[in-house]
């Protein structure tokens, strides 16, 4: 059992288990290193990125500095989901416990058994957070080794399940939950990167095409035990809202979609998934539209070529918009020491931000043809937030939305938290020009 108590303001939560219970209150925020760097990226660019993010983003709620998968994976050119071949080569970087550890000709600073513990202690020196991507499952180089599950008198062969494997990455055989030593291997995971610093695991393989249920309690149960707050989050996209209630449980993070880029067709898809969802989202629990992308994508891999985002200006505010009045997680995708001033300015609008980390009962009030409204209450306030898309091909239009649909009757004030400037007084009804592929974010202010 667990007690919270609110005291000045603040919530104390006492529990031998409480270091869980906090995480992820609002939608994490910050920087991804997948959309720009795949499975590339290197110390000095995290680092430079890190930089980035403290002197930008950082007094705007930006904090978390995330590399993405194939860490342990030795420099792989610019490949896209990096095999390793039938007799393990490259080898992966573990450590004798079958545990990944960083290849220390990406990640010098690791070398000697440190791991990640320099690389997460120059980010804190920031004040940012530091998170890590990892696979499901156990390393198939560590199965071949038998090598041993740390505390028990198991190995890595004990507990494999061989015919359960990624379709799109051979590094890694399930973990069978049923067999002695399954647990204390997940366990040990959390107890060694937990030592590192880690504050954020993005746990990939675990949603689709299967749902695996029993991994992910594991998961769930190694990092609450670990000691630490670390937010979990879960890929890749959730195929169904049937495990929605076991998600939200055991899970502050997961994936709604297969990988979102910058195309307006996968843009315009994510509308009806974040309506679908949006019933899911609270404290501790976020469904995940995924990683912003804006800025300069795929430096090296892992989709098409290097580019400035494909999508238009127009498009960008779509984007940060329908993230933002669902509560997306916001994790930015672009490489941060190439952004230009147009993106800076979507990432640090502060009315924008204080939707996605504040508002309360976030949904959809309708979609009419190509027209989409979503409202949500703002925070110890009567005013209401409305975000209105025009989703057609052709032509500005008005969206229009009748006042008394949102629970406002009577004058009110309406203020454009985009363009930052009250638009003036408004009875009954609303109806501002949105262009096509664009959107509008509006506080609602009842007088």
């Amino acid at each position: 059992m667990y007690r919270i108590v609110l005291l000045f303001g603040l919530l104390i939560v006492s529990s031998s288990n409480a270091q869980n219970v906090l995480s992820a209150q609002q939608p994490p925020m910050g920087w991804n290193s997948y959309n720009c760097y795949g499975a590339t990226v290197t110390e000095d660019e995290v680092k430079a990125n890190a930089d980035m993010m403290e002197i930008y983003l950082k007094d705007y709620g930006w904090e978390y500095v995330v590399i993405d998968y194939c860490w342990f994976f030795p420099t792989p050119g610019a490949l896209n989901n990096p095999p390793q071949t039938k007799d393990f080569k490259p080898p992966l970087s573990l450590d004798k416990y079958g545990r990944p550890l960083p290849a220390v000709d990406r990640f010098p600073s690791s070398k000697n058994g440190k791991g990640f513990k320099p690389l997460a202690d120059y980010v804190h020196s920031k004040g940012l957070k530091f998170g890590i991507h990892l696979m499901r499952g156990i390393p198939r180089q560590a199965v071949a080794a038998r090598l041993p599950v740390l505390g028990t008198d198991r190995t890595a062969h004990d507990i494999a399940d061989t015919s359960s494997t990624c379709n799109w990455l051979n590094h890694m055989y399930g973990v069978d939950m049923n067999k002695p030593g399954a647990q204390e291997y997940y366990d040990s995971l959390l107890k060694l990167y937990a030592g590192w610093g880690v504050d954020y695991i993005k746990w990939d393989d675990m949603l689709a095409p299967t749902y695996y249920e029993k991994e992910i309690e594991a998961a769930y149960k190694a990092i609450r035990n670990c000691g630490r707050p670390i937010v979990l989050s879960l890929s890749p996209g959730i195929r169904s809202l049937d495990p929605a209630e076991h998600v939200k449980t055991h899970a502050n993070l997961w994936r709604i979609s297969r990988d979102f880029w910058d195309e307006w067709p996968q843009l315009k898809n994510q509308f009806e998934l974040c309506a679908n969802w949006a019933q899911h989202s609270g404290p501790g629990h976020w469904p995940d539209a995924d990683m912003l992308q804006l800025g300069r994508l795929s430096r090296r891999g892992p989709e098409g070529v290097e580019r400035e985002t494909g999508f238009t200006p127009d498009e960008q505010i779509t984007h940060m918009t329908l993230w933002a009045i669902f509560r997306s997680p916001l994790m930015m995708g672009g490489d941060l020491t190439m952004i230009r001033p147009f993106t800076l300015s979507l990432l640090r609008n502060r009315e924008v931000l204080a939707v996605n980390q504040y508002s309360t009962g976030n949904r959809q009030l309708f979609r009419r043809g190509n027209h989409v409204a979503w409202i949500a209450d703002a925070l110890n306030s009567e005013n209401k937030y409305l975000a209105l898309f025009n989703l057609g091909e052709d032509a500005e239009t008005p969206v229009y939305v009748l006042l008394s649909d949102i629970g406002i009757e009577g004058e009110c004030t309406v203020r454009d938290l985009w363009k930052q400037k009250d638009l003036g007084k408004y009875r009954k009804d609303f109806f501002p020009v949105i262009p096509p592929h664009g959107a509008g974010l509006f506080e609602i202010v009842p007088d």
